[in-house]
């Protein structure tokens, strides 16, 4: 399994989930996402001593003129909060939160995808990897695009039902139960097991 594998890590961002990032700062918080990291870590450990290759994604904003961000018309309406500084790339918000920190590559991502307009592919494809393992927010909507965007592109997909998770549980196993024909549905402990014995 490892070395045609990969553990992707999505938009597990100070932004999103640190007190003092932008979601934070707004009232928007999920105690299913805030128990994530703590949730991964032994995971992302694991990976690390088996020498999976991590890859992390980060949502942005890219500035425009005078530092304000461009953020398209959907994304405004429902997150009108998003300011100049959010997401910006370099960030300390931008940054994957410590405690899952280091990864071995990153990806900046401008919409729900991972891999629209992005080097994703390529930097899988030049690793080898065939086989994803997906964890990360939101279930129903970067977690879900990226995993059917993968499917397409003959990844073989595996999501990690507990290492996932959404704004309420409603969405997080709804979109869980739609990604069923689209990829194997796991559990941390599952994969855990799985490195363990590799």
């Amino acid at each position: 399994m490892i070395p045609s594998s990969a553990l992707l890590l999505l938009d597990l961002q100070n932004d999103f989930l640190h007190p003092n990032g932008a979601y934070g700062r707004a009232g928007q918080r999920s105690d299913d996402i805030a128990a994530l990291p703590q949730r991964l870590k032994p995971l992302v450990d694991l990976s690390r001593r088996k020498n999976l290759l991590i890859g992390v994604t980060l949502f942005t904003l890219v500035p425009g003129r005078g530092g304000e961000p461009m953020i398209s018309p959907h994304l405004k309406k429902v997150r009108p909060f998003l300011a100049k500084g959010d997401f910006t790339p370099g960030s300390w918000g931008q940054a994957m939160i410590d405690e899952l920190q280091p990864a071995d590559f990153s990806v900046e991502k401008i919409a729900y995808s991972a891999f629209y307009m992005s080097r994703l592919e390529w930097l899988l494809r030049a690793h080898g990897i065939r086989k994803l393992v997906f964890a990360g927010i939101v279930t129903n909507g970067g977690v879900a695009t990226t995993v059917r965007d993968a499917q397409v592109r003959d990844f073989d997909c595996t999501v990690l039902e507990d290492g996932c998770a959404a704004f309420s549980g409603d969405l997080h196993r709804a979109a869980i139960e739609g990604l069923r024909p689209a990829a194997r549905i796991a559990t941390i402990d599952d994969l855990m097991g799985e490195l363990a014995a590799a």
